[in-house]
């Protein structure tokens, strides 16, 4: 995995390292697959692992919530951009994405592990959906709006219930009932259900 780009602030001086970078984050990923907790992990811990020196982390990071979160970004696939031609299909890319991305967590003893210690972790979970899921919820609201604009979403929808009417059967799926398919084809049943009771009354 490659490290993503850090969320901590940059200092004057030399150039930081991609490879050190990196090598700090493959570390801390090694350590939770030996099944170290996100509670239990330290920089202490995570330098010694990577090679590095305690004071190499802290130039990156200014603490472990800060460096944790560029771990859980490593775990993540990018999301896809909407074309932005059909709303239908915007809805389905990102429906599609999250399907995928249930399946992965499924398929990832890791990724599994880590999203359900995350939710113990109050300042960790914040940052996450500060940094990560608000991006991707206000991309739903955009082809939402877009949606609403175009006609094809009544005026009088809450776009932010909308939002969780689209997301909700794939998150219950994907996250809390963990036995239910994630079958080729569910995203496109799901936009469609919806849309038919929010398209424009004839």
């Amino acid at each position: 995995m490659t490290a993503p780009e850090s969320s901590a602030p940059r200092l004057r001086g030399r150039p930081r390292s991609p490879a050190t970078d990196a090598a700090i984050i493959e570390a801390a990923l090694r350590l939770l697959e030996e099944g170290a907790s996100l509670g239990g992990l330290s920089i202490e811990g995570i330098a010694r692992e990577a090679g590095v020196g305690k004071a190499t982390v802290y130039r990156r990071w200014p603490g472990k919530e800060a460096l944790m979160l560029d771990v859980l970004r490593s775990l993540e696939e990018p999301s896809p951009e909407p074309a932005g031609v059909s709303v239908r299909d915007d809805l389905v890319t990102i429906l599609e994405f999250m399907r995928r991305r249930g399946l992965a967590k499924r398929n990832s003893a890791l990724l599994r592990s880590v999203i359900t210690q995350m939710h113990a972790h109050k300042e960790l979970w914040r940052a996450y959906d500060e940094n990560v899921i608000a991006a991707r919820r206000a991309c739903l609201r955009a082809v939402l709006r877009r949606g609403r604009e175009s006609g094809e979403i009544r005026a009088d929808v809450d776009l932010e219930l909308l939002a969780d009417l689209f997301t909700g059967p794939m998150l219950t799926r994907a996250m809390l009932h963990e036995w239910r398919e994630l079958p080729d084809g569910l995203a496109e049943r799901i936009v469609d259900t919806v849309l038919e009771g929010v398209s424009p009354r004839r």
